[in-house]
């Protein structure tokens, strides 16, 4: 854990969030500043500051995420109408908070270029 990582002390149980999903690699919890009608957050335990600090080690869990990403948007019955997983890397990219992160965004129709 990072001491000052928000998702590290949400993780940790520190700061309330309302957890939808969590296994021994990830939790999976809503946005507090939601950009779809169901926009939630997958976030791994193990603090990886951005998509360019994943590593060949980091290969099962992200293929772990997306897995997870899919049972989400059927659990919670937007997949067949369609969603986007979103991951942004560093300030250009829109990454607020320095933990990796993916957005599960579904409950609309998604717009083509995003941002």
């Amino acid at each position: 854990m990072v001491s000052d990582c928000l998702f590290c002390k949400i993780i940790a149980g520190e700061i309330p969030a309302t957890i939808r999903y969590e296994d021994s690699q990830l939790v999976v919890f809503e946005d507090i500043d939601p950009q779809a009608p169901e926009h939630l957050l997958i976030v791994p335990k193990k603090h990886i500051m951005t998509t360019l600090d994943l590593t060949s080690a980091d290969n099962e869990l992200v293929g772990h995420i997306y897995q997870i990403a899919g049972k989400m948007a059927r659990d919670f019955g937007f997949a067949e109408d369609g969603f986007r997983v979103v991951n942004n890397c560093n300030d250009a990219g829109g990454q607020m908070v320095w933990h990796l992160h993916f957005h599960l965004l579904g409950g609309r129709d998604m717009t083509w270029p995003p941002g």
